[in-house]
């Protein structure tokens, strides 16, 4: 984060602090109507009433001028700490990646410096999508490609989660051992996950046809790997990308999805319920209001939305039921599910119902008992038991299993054509 945005990321967690004073002090008001029109008869009630008006409104004000000011203050320092080693940027990077997931359709819309914008990322920067930038940032690059989507708040620096645990080696990912070994090239992309699903979808078929026309030799197979959100905004792009027949749609072979909730995540749709019984009665109204304020792309994770007809014809915070619409998997690629659970097997009925304590695994394999049904074949099913759903990110099992199933495609593949997979029965058991 570079000290410009670092002062503005600042002075919003001012303004944001103050409007949430503003929402509280409104159910306060409301509470002390009621009390006081229901004591107005009493003696004396009167003086008290005008005494609580005359203070709680300067207090109020106060409140909200002391959360501006704190904010213009701390983006001050914020914007010096932005300048300090590259530990610190990073912490700050995943402050504003959390911001964005957050509130990151109102950033975008404001034109705010704060809103990520999707980009590739290579050493800490954006790479500009040239012939001449990418042949610089990707000295080595090759004719296969690794496409890797982050999650909910999380950034291209999320891949690395435990590679010291594990590999005793902070820069070990899926992405280097994916170009050590079966020679893909990784690319990690950072975007803002406040905005709606189907936006990003788009903005992903945009950049990756831009990568394909510029990237220094022909490509000749691309794999994705998502973790959560991004899992949706895969299938987004991919459905999208083959609408308007984009060139990188038949180089797509193999598409794996770590905890991504096709069929929607039960904390958002919990959320959303509450914030609905809120709303229903005056002095909760103002909590409901302030809740329902999260982002586009949160609310799009209730039932796993992934195209603008999913969400464009209702009102997320009055209508709970869901309009996803049963769209096809990309039939050019194979696609993988990848589950977690915090106990030892999905079908426990402590993971079936936690999951990995944001995901179950019904979701993430996308089974439904009675529709909504994404089908994914058994042998591209995988389940990693005693872990949450941050674990996905870097674990050496579930690199094993990706690795197994990508050296069953054949060789001398034809693109534009469906690779024939045989039984990945000798995949790894998970831990």
């Amino acid at each position: 984060m570079t000290p410009a945005k670092a002062q503005v990321f600042g002075q919003s967690a001012g303004r944001a602090a103050a409007g949430a004073v503003s929402y509280i002090e409104a159910t306060h008001r409301f509470v002390a109507a009621g009390l006081f029109g229901a004591t107005r008869a009493m003696p004396g009630s009167a003086p008290v009433r005008a005494a609580h008006d005359a203070i709680s409104g300067p207090v109020y004000g106060g409140v909200r001028s002391g959360f501006l000011a704190t904010g213009w203050l701390a983006g001050g320092m914020a914007s010096k700490v932005a300048a300090l080693p590259a530990t610190t940027k990073k912490r700050t990077n995943l402050a504003v990646a959390a911001l964005n997931a957050a509130v990151g359709d109102r950033l975008c819309d404001a034109n705010s410096a704060l809103a990520i914008r999707m980009a590739l990322r290579s050493n800490g920067r954006d790479v500009r999508i040239r012939r001449d930038t990418l042949e610089a940032a990707y000295s080595g690059a090759t004719s296969k490609l690794a496409v890797f989507l982050h999650g909910l708040g999380e950034t291209e620096n999320s891949w690395k989660l435990h590679a010291d645990e594990y590999y005793q080696d902070s820069t070990v990912t899926y992405g280097s051992r994916l170009a050590v070994g079966p020679g893909y090239t990784p690319l990690y992309l950072r975007y803002n996950t406040g905005l709606h699903v189907s936006d990003n979808g788009k903005r992903l078929a945009e950049l990756l046809t831009a990568v394909v026309a510029a990237w220094p030799t022909p490509i000749e197979e691309i794999v994705i790997v998502a973790h959560s959100m991004g899992g949706l905004v895969a299938r987004s792009a991919c459905h999208y990308g083959e609408q308007t027949h984009e060139p990188w749609i038949p180089a797509v072979r193999h598409v794996f999805y770590l905890g991504a909730p096709h069929l929607g995540a039960p904390l958002e749709r919990l959320t959303s319920y509450w914030t609905w019984a809120l709303s229903k009665t005056e002095p909760t109204r103002p909590m409901a209001a302030l809740i329902n304020r999260r982002s586009a792309g949160i609310k799009d994770l209730r039932f796993g939305y992934i195209v603008d007809d999913d969400w464009s014809d209702c009102d997320p915070d009055t209508n709970l039921k869901s309009h996803r619409h049963n769209l096809p998997l990309l039939s050019t690629a194979n696609h993988y599910s990848i589950s977690a659970t915090i106990t030892t097997g999905q079908h426990h009925p402590l993971g079936w119902i936690f999951g990995d304590l944001l995901v179950p695994p019904a979701s993430a394999n996308g089974r439904h008992p009675r529709n909504r049904h994404i089908p994914f074949e058994v042998d591209h099913r995988y389940h990693l038991g005693h872990s949450n759903h941050f674990d996905l990110l870097n674990h050496p099992a579930v690199y094993d299993a990706m690795e197994a199933w990508l050296q069953t495609q054949p060789p001398g593949a034809q693109l534009g054509g469906r690779p024939s997979l045989t039984t990945a029965g000798n995949l790894p058991a998970a831990s």
